[in-house]
C-alpha cells in the first residue's frame, strides 16, 4: 500500500545550498500528595474490580452537578476533549483524562491480508497524534514474528517486542527484547500488573525449522504457519493476539493513552468475540471500540498490495515468485474463515467503519463518541491519487529584514525575486510530474509482465477519451494566506493555469500585544512572558487581544490537511513560519515536541508525493 512519503526535499529554488512535552500534573485540590490517587493503582481483572477501585478512590472531580435521580449509576459525560481550545477541573489542559475512560476509543481493524489495515491505521495515528490526541498502534504481526523467531530451542519461552524503555523511547522496531520469566496466560487470580513484564511468555514447541549455519532454531512462518490445522502455530498467534490487546489496554487504561489500535486481520467472528470480552473485562462498558474493516475490492488495487508485501519483513531476502505464491496461499487460508463485519455487529449495536478500496467507499454504524466521529470523518477524507504537495514560506518581507515579528508588510526587493522564481520552478515541475505519470502508466500490465514494478494506485476520478484508462489532467492549486506577503508570493502565477486562493486559515501565528516586536525588545518589556515561551513553546499562548500559540495554529490547519488528503490535484501551500511547521509536522508524522522547533528558513521549498 502506498504511504506519503515521510521524507521530503528542500532547496533554495535558485541552486544555492540551504543552510513529548511535559503535561501539567493534575491537581488535586487540598489533598496532599500522598492520596491513593496520585498512585497507578493495580490494574483490575474485571469490570467489577475496576468499579470496587473507583469506589475507594473517592469522589471524583467535576464540572458537573450530581444526578438528582435516586440510585441512578455514576455516569461521567464524554463530550469532546481538545487540548488548547477546552478546559475542566479534571483536564485543564484539554487532554482526556485518565478517568474518563468513556471518552478514549480503541480501534480494532478487521480484514483479510494485503487489504491496507496498516496503512490506515498509520493514517489515523498520524492525524490522531497530530491533534494533540495520544494514539499508539500494536501491530500484532510484529509480536507474532518475535513469537516465532526468538526462541533458542524448543520450548524456550519469549518475552513480549516493542517495551517502551524508562526513557520513552518505543524500540519495538529493534532486535532487541526484554528476557521475563514465563506467565501462564490462563492464570487470571494475580491482582499483580504483569504489564510491567510484557505479553505472557509461549512456549513454542512443535516443529521447527533450523537456520542453514545451524543457529538459532525458528518456526518457518510460510502459509502453514496461519492454517488453523496447525494447531501450535494457532495457539502461538492467538496468545500474541490477545498479548498485544493487553499492551493496548494498559496504553488506554493506566499510561495516559486516548487511542489505542490494534492493527491485526481479526478476521473471524470468534476472534472479534474474544477482542471484545477481552476489553469488557478489563475496562467494563464505558471504553469505546470501533471495528474498521478495510475490503479491496478493485483487482489492480488488490495486485498493489501484494507485490508491496514482498518488501515486507516476512518476505524480505527471498525468491520474489517463491514468496508471492506462498502469500497468496496464505491469504486463501484466511478465506476460507473470513467472516466480514455486518449481521452480528448491528444486531448487538456495535460501532464499525467499512472502507472499500481504501477510500472509494466508507460504511460505519453507530458511530458514537468524539474520537470514533473524528476517525470516521477522516477515514472520508483521503485517497491513494498521484500528486505533488508543495510547502513554503512566502518570500522574504521588510518586517524579516527588521527581525520583526507578525504584522503584514510588503516583500523585499528579494522577497519579489523569490515570487519570480517560485512561479517558474513550479512550472517546470508540474510539466515533469505529468511526464513521469505518462511513462508509469505506459508500461503498467495487468496482470503483471516480468520486469513491471508496482503497479500504481487505481484513481477513482473522471476520466477522458470517453472513461479510458488515461486519468484527465490534474490541475493546480496555489494557497495563501490573506496577509500581504503571502498573497504577493503568489503574484506571478498565471491564474488561467493556476487557481491561486486566499485562506485566513493560513494566516500567521498572531502574537498578540507582541506583534510588530523583536525578540530582543520582547526580552526586555515581557521578560516573564518571554521565559514562559521559551520553556514551552508548542503549549505557550501569546497575550493579548487575538493571541494564539501553535495549538491554535493545528486546529485552524485541521480543515486545510483534510482538505489536501481529500483533494486528487496538486497544491502549493504558501504560509508563515508557524504554518509551515504545523503541516510538515503533520505530513512527516513529527512528535509534538519538535514542532515548534523545526528549522523552516526562507527560501526553502518542500515537496511531498504518495509513493
Amino acid at each position: 500500500m502506498s504511504n506519503l512519503a515521510a521524507t521530503t526535499t528542500a532547496q533554495a529554488i535558485d541552486g544555492s545550498p540551504m543552510k513529548d512535552s511535559l503535561l501539567p500534573s493534575r491537581k488535586s485540590g487540598s489533598r496532599k500528595p500522598t492520596d491513593r490517587d496520585e498512585t497507578e493503582p493495580p490494574r483490575p481483572a474485571s469490570a467489577t474490580a475496576i468499579g470496587q477501585l473507583r469506589s475507594s478512590l473517592g469522589a471524583a472531580l467535576t464540572d458537573t452537578p450530581a444526578t438528582s435521580a435516586p440510585n441512578s449509576p455514576r455516569i461521567r459525560p464524554t463530550t469532546l476533549d481538545i487540548p488548547g481550545l477546552t478546559k475542566s477541573r479534571v483536564s485543564p489542559d484539554g487532554r482526556i483524562a485518565q478517568r474518563d475512560v468513556g471518552a478514549k476509543l480503541v480501534i480494532v481493524m478487521v480484514g483479510l491480508p494485503a487489504r491496507g489495515k496498516s496503512y490506515v491505521t498509520k493514517k489515523i495515528a498520524r492525524y490522531l497524534n497530530w491533534l494533540q490526541h495520544d494514539t499508539r498502534i500494536f501491530n500484532v504481526g510484529e509480536r507474532r514474528r518475535i513469537a516465532a523467531k526468538m526462541n533458542q530451542a524448543p520450548d524456550l519461552e519469549f518475552a513480549k517486542c516493542g517495551t517502551e524503555m524508562e526513557d520513552g523511547s518505543d524500540h519495538s522496531n529493534t532486535n532487541s527484547t526484554l528476557v521475563v520469566p514465563h506467565v501462564n496466560i490462563e492464570d487470571t487470580s494475580s491482582t499483580e500488573n504483569h504489564s510491567a513484564l510484557g505479553p505472557p511468555a509461549i512456549g513454542l514447541g512443535g516443529d521447527l525449522a533450523v537456520h542453514g549455519d545451524g543457529s538459532t532454531p525458528v518456526m518457518a512462518q510460510d502459509a502453514s504457519f496461519f492454517d488453523p490445522e496447525n494447531v501450535v502455530a494457532a495457539q502461538i498467534r492467538e496468545q500474541v493476539a490477545m498479548s498485544t490487546l493487553d499492551e493496548l489496554l494498559d496504553y488506554v487504561l493506566f499510561q495516559g493513552g486516548s487511542v489505542g489500535i490494534l492493527d491485526a486481520t481479526n478476521s473471524t467472528l470468534e476472534r472479534r468475540k474474544r477482542v471484545m470480552k477481552r476489553i469488557r473485562e478489563r475496562a467494563g462498558t464505558e471504553l469505546g471500540v470501533l471495528f474498521l474493516e478495510s475490503q479491496c475490492l478493485d483487482k489492480n488495487l488488490l495486485e498493489s498490495n501484494m507485490r508491496l508485501k514482498l518488501s515486507g519483513p516476512d518476505y524480505k531476502d527471498k525468491d520474489p515468485v517463491t514468496a508471492l505464491a506462498d502469500f497468496r496461499e496464505r491469504v486463501a487460508i484466511y478465506e476460507k474463515n473470513y467472516v466480514p463485519i455486518g449481521e452480528f455487529e448491528e444486531r448487538n449495536n456495535l460501532q464499525y467503519v467499512q472502507m472499500i478500496d481504501v477510500g472509494r467507499k466508507v460504511v460505519s454504524h453507530q458511530i458514537r463518541g468524539f474520537l470514533a466521529a473524528q476517525t470516521v470523518y477522516y477515514l472520508l477524507n483521503f485517497n491513494l491519487a498521484a500528486r505533488q504537495i508543495w510547502i513554503t514560506r512566502h518570500g522574504e518581507s521588510l518586517d524579516n529584514v527588521n527581525g520583526k515579528i507578525g504584522g503584514d508588510s510588503d516583500l523585499s526587493e528579494d522577497g519579489k525575486r523569490y515570487a519570480q522564481t517560485l512561479a517558474k520552478f513550479i512550472d517546470t515541475q508540474r510539466k515533469a510530474f505529468s511526464l513521469r505519470q505518462a511513462q508509469k502508466q505506459a508500461t503498467t500490465h495487468f496482470p503483471p509482465l516480468p520486469g513491471d514494478s508496482t503497479p500504481p494506485n487505481p484513481e477513482y476520478t473522471t476520466t477522458i477519451n470517453g472513461g479510458s484508462s488515461q486519468p484527465a489532467e490534474k490541475n493546480f492549486c496555489v494557497w495563501t494566506s490573506m496577509l500581504k506577503r503571502s498573497v504577493a508570493t503568489a503574484q506571478y502565477f498565471d491564474e488561467e493555469e493556476y487557481d491561486v486562493k486566499q485562506m485566513r486559515m493560513l494566516d500567521e501565528l498572531n502574537a498578540g500585544v507582541m506583534e510588530g516586536m523583536t525578540y530582543s525588545e520582547i526580552r526586555k518589556t515581557y521578560a516573564d512572558e518571554y521565559e514562559l515561551r521559551r520553556r514551552d513553546k508548542l503549549h505557550y499562548r501569546y497575550p493579548g487581544a487575538g493571541g494564539e500559540g501553535y495549538l491554535d495554529v493545528i486546529n485552524r490547519l485541521k480543515a486545510v490537511i483534510v482538505e489536501v488528503e481529500r483533494m486528487t490535484d496538486h497544491v502549493l501551500l504558501i504560509g508563515h513560519r508557524s504554518v509551515a511547521r504545523v503541516l510538515l509536522a503533520y505530513f512527516m508524522g513529527l512528535k509534538r515536541e519538535d514542532v515548534a522547533d523545526l528549522d523552516v528558513p526562507l527560501g526553502a521549498l518542500y515537496c511531498l508525493e504518495p509513493v
